[in-house]
């Protein structure tokens, strides 16, 4: 098919409007989705030209009901859907097991595994049924899916989490042609990464500045996997700021 739809979770901000952007400017058309409908709409807003080949629906990827209206929303718009980017998730500050209540404890888990897992049940239903049948999952890890920082025990669970559904998702798309892959994102300079640019804890203790890269370097890795045949997958994909203390880490 040459018009391809793709769906982007988190594309608000950051990471998700980077690559939804870079999804519209390859030639794809693109739902943003997100929990602020004005947020969305000004991410598209962003894109200019591009941006009549963009829809924003909201949603919270944390309530299943929400997640369902969602894609019914592409069915009912597009007829299906050839890529998802699970990309929304929330990082959280820097605490011991001992400092984290239920409260964030569950926070974590609802936006970054269980939401993930909401939108790909819900794509693979829709990939199973739709002619041709099939499709792309690309859930977002994290280099702490790897390995963790000090105080981010939620995170990096979560995050392990998702390299867990992911391999047992590739491993259930196949008889569908769904692939499922994982791209691991490192330091991106962004706002939100300001603080690793001044200082932050090491496993040592000690409080460094780390390298980033820019954004560029995400979205090209991200469309490379996106543009791959059915018949071809990347189940897992590492980009990172190359002087960035993951190698070695620990």
């Amino acid at each position: 098919m040459d018009k391809k739809i793709a769906l982007v979770t988190g594309a608000g901000s950051g990471i998700g409007k980077a690559c939804a952007a870079a999804l519209l400017n390859d030639g794809w058309s693109v739902v943003f989705t997100g929990r602020r409908k004005e947020v969305l709409e000004a991410a598209i807003a962003s894109t200019g030209a591009l941006a009549e080949r963009a829809v924003a629906v909201p949603c919270d990827v944390t309530d299943e009901a929400s997640v369902a209206a969602l894609f019914d929303s592409i069915r009912q718009r597009f007829g299906r859907l050839d890529l998802l980017f699970n990309n929304a998730g929330i990082s959280l500050p820097v605490q011991t097991p001992d400092e984290i209540d239920a409260a964030t404890w569950r926070r974590a888990v609802d936006t970054n595994f269980n939401g993930a897992f909401f939108c790909l049940s819900h794509a693979f239903k829709l990939m199973r049924e739709q002619s041709p049948q099939g499709g792309r999952i690309i859930n977002n890890g994290s280099i702490s899916a790897h390995a963790p920082r000090p105080g981010s025990i939620a995170y990096t669970a979560t995050k392990h989490a998702i390299t867990g559904l992911t391999r047992a998702a590739a491993l259930d798309g196949r008889p569908f042609d769904i692939a499922v892959g994982q791209i691991d994102i490192g330091n991106v300079a962004s706002d939100m990464t300001e603080k690793m640019a001044k200082g932050v804890p090491q496993a040592d203790g000690s409080i460094k500045p780390e390298p980033r890269m820019d954004i560029t370097a995400v979205t090209d890795t991200f469309l490379a996997m996106a543009r791959l045949p059915l018949t071809a997958n990347v189940l897992f994909m590492t980009v990172m700021a190359t002087k960035m203390p993951f190698v070695g880490r620990g």
